[in-house]
């Protein structure tokens, strides 16, 4: 009757990120994590091994007195220690809180007192980052070096527990609990170029439907024919969730360590059969420079995925033509899990003339189910989907974040939507494009120039490695574009031919006003251009000129 208690008509069973590695376990007992060790060895096991030893973590943390919702942080790069962690910390209750390994002392330590850390994780190449603070961690009890004792470093500022020795004793196996779908598994801040970072805590049921929905189909496309190697660090939004997505759906996993050159790159490609592989755009442009130089092949990779910054033209049609490798790009941030659309490959891209194919394969793609996009204007009105017009682009879903930890910046949510703070186009079939950066966009004379159409302009001139477009302070315009360009080794360079081929790809206003050819750029620790270091260094350069 209307207006009385309704039963459940299916069990209330919230499914649980244990849940995935058990049933790895079980399914794909002898599918090997393969990782890349510093000492340039390999340290192979079985998704059985991982669970294992998973237990082990979530039976040592039970008689430290680890708590439910207690924060536990990790400051490691990709291998198996790592990947265990994140399911016997998250499965036992507690928190994986994820740590930077490319942040200030200062950022870590507002990061790790803003998380109330209890415990942390630390890779032993990592660790003087933690001795650089230590003494301002009140909270923090305890350090563990994820090594055995042979290894352990000596400290003159802790008392240091190595990782084998924690968990050697405890036993295999570990009576999960059942959490709520609103129980709290894992932390991750936001890079905070515009303030103090801001926590974003995922949940047990978004981070498993965010597994489920981003390895299928719809979007990474695994199965237990995959090898997937996440480059992306599992430092930075759980590596893109592919630790939890690649052993739902059976995929081989390879963790490439820290080593990320072109040259390991390519090796673990070629060895261990990667077919599919998750990087930013500079680490696609690293490996492909380093497999011109050394006429070595990566014959197995069929995908990459690409996001974190927009996907250069240039750089698609190169992997498709000379490597045959399918280039995806995608978008998603630490708000969103992280992954939300893809630009998957579709039976129609195949009837498309290549340029009209690449150019859709550099776009954001189109989301997965679950997830919605729109685009705003500065009065909240929605915007056309004509791949023209350019708004604010929103987003709303299951695995999309409701608020900050702690409550913390209320002004990003509107009306249930979460303001990105990209600016965006949506074409007709929903592909999403992203022209930058609210931030990032150049305001010159009233008009927008969009930094990231210029840097990819850039690219197709075949003497510039990388570029980077700033708004400069301008007398009469306000701002005007000026361009930061490295140049390929050995490469021929001629301004004017740069200036011909961007003149062919943009409006003539566009044209940046000063191009500098420098040694190098600055990059964060996930591979994006440092953006705000270049606009303070050369904010003024027009005006000083």
């Amino acid at each position: 009757m209307t207006g009385e208690f309704m039963p459940h008509h299916m069990m209330p069973f919230p499914l649980n990120t244990s849940d995935i590695l058990k049933n790895a376990a079980l399914r794909y007992p002898e599918v090997e994590v393969v990782s890349a060790l510093p000492d340039g060895s390999r340290h192979r096991y079985t998704y059985l091994d991982a669970y294992r030893r998973s237990a082990k973590v979530a039976n040592a943390l039970t008689r430290q007195g680890v708590q439910p919702g207690e924060r536990i942080a990790t400051l490691a790069v990709n291998h198996y220690r790592h990947f265990e962690l994140y399911y016997g910390i998250s499965g036992m209750g507690a928190v994986v809180h994820t740590l930077n390994a490319r942040l200030f002392a200062e950022q870590l330590q507002y990061i790790i007192n803003h998380a109330e850390d209890t415990l942390i994780f630390v890779d032993p190449e990592l660790l003087p980052l933690l001795e650089a603070i230590a003494g301002q961690m009140p909270t923090v009890r305890q350090i563990v070096v994820l090594c055995d004792a042979q290894e352990l470093p000596d400290s003159d500022v802790f008392e240091l527990t190595d990782y084998e020795s924690l968990i050697d004793q405890e036993p295999a196996d570990f009576e999960w609990p059942r959490l709520e779908s609103s129980a709290p598994c894992g932390l991750c801040y936001t890079s905070g170029t515009t303030g103090n970072p801001k926590g974003v805590m995922y949940e047990q049921g978004s981070t498993v439907l965010h597994a489920m929905m981003s390895g299928g189909s719809q979007y990474l496309g695994f199965d237990e024919w995959s090898v997937a190697m996440p480059i992306v660090p599992m430092y930075h939004v759980v590596a893109w969730g592919v630790p939890f997505s690649a052993p739902l759906f059976g995929a081989k996993l390879v963790l490439p360590g820290c080593a990320l050159t072109g040259e390991n790159i390519q090796s673990l490609i070629e060895d261990e059969k990667v077919t599919q592989a998750f990087a930013v755009p500079t680490i696609w442009l690293t490996l492909h420079n380093y497999l011109q130089s050394s006429q070595k092949q990566i014959p197995s990779l069929k995908m990459v995925g690409v996001g974190g910054a927009a996907s250069p033209k240039a750089l698609v049609k190169t992997y498709a033509e000379h490597y045959g490798v399918y280039w995806m790009g995608i978008w998603g941030m630490t708000e969103t899990s992280p992954l939300a659309t893809a630009a998957i490959q579709t039976p129609q891209m195949e009837t498309m003339a290549p340029e009209d194919r690449y150019e859709l394969q550099a776009s954001a793609g189109r989301p997965m189910f679950g997830v919605e996009i729109e685009i705003f204007d500065g009065k909240d009105r929605p915007l056309p989907h004509d791949g023209v017009t350019r708004g604010n682009l929103r987003v709303r879903g299951p695995w999309i974040l409701a608020s900050y930890f702690k409550g913390e910046g209320a002004d990003k949510f509107v009306d249930g939507w979460f303001e990105t703070g990209d600016v965006a186009v949506i074409n007709p079939q929903g592909y999403l494009r992203v022209v930058d950066r609210s931030k990032d966009v150049i305001k010159s004379g009233g008009e927008w120039i969009s930094s990231v159409e210029l840097e990819n302009a850039a690219l197709h001139y075949e003497a510039v490695n990388e570029a980077c477009v700033i708004g400069a302070a301008h007398e009469k315009w306000d701002e005007r574009p000026i361009m930061l360009i490295t140049l390929r080794e050995g490469a021929d360079y001629d301004e004017n031919q740069l200036r011909e081929v961007l003149l062919s790809k943009v409006a003539k206003w566009w044209l940046p006003d000063a191009v500098i050819v420098v040694d190098e750029l600055p990059h964060t620790g996930t591979g994006k251009l440092r953006k705000v270091d270049v606009r303070d260094q050369y904010r003024n350069y027009l005006i000083e000129a």
